[in-house]
């Protein structure tokens, strides 16, 4: 992931509350019986005995000695016999916190009927249906729900949807949903719940037809809005940011409106206007160390690095946002002003988090860049990895740098080591094959190459760089077309891989079948050497004007490249 993806990445994730717009009270879930208050039940006229309060301590204690089944039995006896709502409750939520959803739907179908009135009693039975799969009966459940609380049904649709949602099957919660909601088609809640549901199944046209109706009957909740914007910004985004907006313009006090519009405004690509509108929700949220860092970030992409400066340390100052993640940034920052010894500074400051590994990475390259490269080796050995990628992300690291200062064969040690360690591993395998070729070591690069396409016989690279060895080495021809030919077939748009296929052509004398797949090669990516093929080919078929012409221009586009200069010596003396 280059850069700027990863500050996007970061600015959609700190912003993601967006999609919980405040200007409606947010439906709460469901908790269990004794968390939920309504009003007083009418209570039966039975006497307390001592057997009662005997029976009753009984299930208590084995409920807290963990007989959880005897427990359940005894209360729900006890309420079967004194018809008492309170017991009834209690017998419920002992089923419930059993975890056996066939006792726990018996048990609230009783309390059910012994308390008619309570809602509660109705929508934890409805959770429980819905627990056990039981969608037909809950839906029975869930529309006595909905008829109880004629007084706000809207509220009621959003107290039914947190018990829908998370239902596996997305297709059969939307057709329950559908169906308690067809008897009210003028409650915009109603219709959010089935354009929320709509879009878990992937169905964005009902979604987008519903969650306009809801908005249409409540212009003025942002919730509708937000939906509707969302379902838009994937097809239409310009319908979308359009949208919000001009809701904004309307009810400009919409905060959660304006972060999503802002949020969507840097989806696409618009970064001046989105940092106008961070910058006013920060205006109004001075203290919000989430708002000063995306607009640092925001303004790092429009390389404003004062700003970005200014807004960092603003986030740092505050001390609420991941310290960490700052000081990364502002490693990166001081990278971007060509301040190195700052910017290793801040990256030395990251002491932990999803940056850390990064940072180190960067005090290894910059010290690197300084010509301290035993320093920057010294330093890469001291990182502590999380995990055989990264261990193996530090070995290519440290032969990279030794290969980059010409020590090739010191690099091709570090990575035999590694393998000593981790001799299965893909990445590691093919730098090390790599390596032993470019030492002088074929037989050794063949072996690795070889046992890599065994452990992964998908690998097209493998059978590319196998192949091509040979035919560099002008030996098994037959063999290596072949592997080279596997390759282009596991990866058929892969340019370099069809430059090696020509290249085979080539050795095996089909000059017009080589040309045909190098010309193809060089449209997608004019490289050096595939022109220095192409032209070798094109001379051997006698298409010399043409071949020193393609020499000429890639020179001219590459100057100094040793093996284009090679090519054009041995043909033009």
């Amino acid at each position: 992931m280059n850069l700027f993806n990863s500050l996007i990445v970061c600015i959609l994730l700190l912003t993601a509350c967006a999609q919980a717009p405040q200007r409606t009270e947010p439906a709460q879930p469901v908790a269990p019986p004794e968390q939920q208050a309504e009003a007083a039940p009418v209570l039966p006229n039975v006497e307390l005995s001592g057997e009662l309060i005997y029976e009753f301590l009984l299930t208590e204690i084995a409920n807290q000695r963990g007989y959880k089944s005897l427990a359940v039995e005894g209360s729900t006896a006890m309420a079967r016999k004194t018809r008492d709502p309170r017991l009834a409750k209690r017998a419920a939520q002992l089923a419930f916190e059993s975890g056996d959803v066939n006792k726990s739907i018996a048990a609230f179908r009783q309390w059910q009927e012994i308390e008619p009135a309570s809602p509660l009693a109705g929508r934890m039975l409805s959770s429980i249906l819905l627990r056990g799969g039981k969608l037909d009966e809950a839906q029975l459940e869930l529309a006595k729900v909905l008829k109880a609380e004629q007084a706000n049904p809207g509220n009621a649709f959003m107290q039914i949807f947190q018990l829908v949602a998370p239902y596996p099957d997305k297709h059969a919660a939307l057709k329950l949903m559908r169906n308690l909601a067809q008897p009210y088609p003028n409650i915009a809640e109603a219709h959010w719940s089935v354009a929320q549901l709509a879009q878990m199944t992937g169905n964005s046209g009902l979604a987008l037809e519903e969650a306009r109706q809801a908005r249409n009957l409540r212009q003025n909740w942002d919730m509708a809005v937000s939906l509707e914007a969302q379902l838009l910004q994937k097809k239409t985004p310009q319908q979308g940011l359009e949208l919000l907006r001009h809701y904004l313009s309307d009810y400009p006090d919409a905060r959660e409106i304006r972060l999503q519009y802002a949020r969507a405004l840097l989806e696409q690509k618009q970064y001046k206007p989105s940092r106008d509108e961070f910058q006013r929700l920060a205006k109004d949220n001075p203290g919000n160390p989430d708002l000063a860092f995306a607009i640092a970030l925001i303004s790092l992409q429009l390389n404003d690095l004062q700003g970005a400066e200014a807004q960092l340390q603003q986030a740092l100052s505050k001390g609420k946002k991941e310290q960490d993640t700052v000081q990364y940034y502002l490693g990166q920052l001081s990278e971007a002003k060509e301040n190195e010894g700052e910017a290793m500074a801040h990256y030395r400051e990251v002491k932990g988090g999803e940056y850390q590994f990064a940072a180190q990475l960067r005090v290894v390259y910059i010290l690197n860049k300084r010509g301290k490269l035993e320093d920057a080796r010294e330093y890469l050995r001291q990182i502590q990895a999380n995990s055989n990628q990264q261990r193996v992300q530090l070995l290519l690291i440290e032969a990279q740098l030794l290969r980059d200062a010409k020590h090739a064969e010191d690099a091709y040690q570090v990575l035999q080591q590694g393998l000593v360690k981790l001799p299965n591993h893909p990445d590691l395998l093919y730098e090390a094959a790599m390596l032993a070729d470019k030492t002088g070591r074929p037989e050794v690069f063949e072996q690795l190459m070889r046992k890599l396409i065994q452990i992964k016989p998908d690998h097209a690279h493998a059978y590319n760089a196998l192949g091509y060895g040979m035919l560099e080495r002008n030996e098994r021809i037959p063999e290596a077309v072949g592997l080279v030919e596997k390759a282009l077939q596991l990866a058929p748009d892969d340019v370099a891989i069809m430059d090696s296929v020509g290249w085979g052509y080539y050795r095996s004398g089909k000059l017009d079948e080589s040309v045909k797949l190098l010309r193809r090669a060089f449209a997608g990516n004019p490289d050096p050497e595939i022109a220095a093929h192409l032209g070798e080919v094109l001379w051997a078929r006698g298409d010399k004007e043409e071949a020193k012409k393609i020499w000429q221009d890639s020179l001219k586009a590459n100057p100094g490249n040793v093996l284009l200069q090679a090519v054009i010596k041995k043909f033009i003396p």
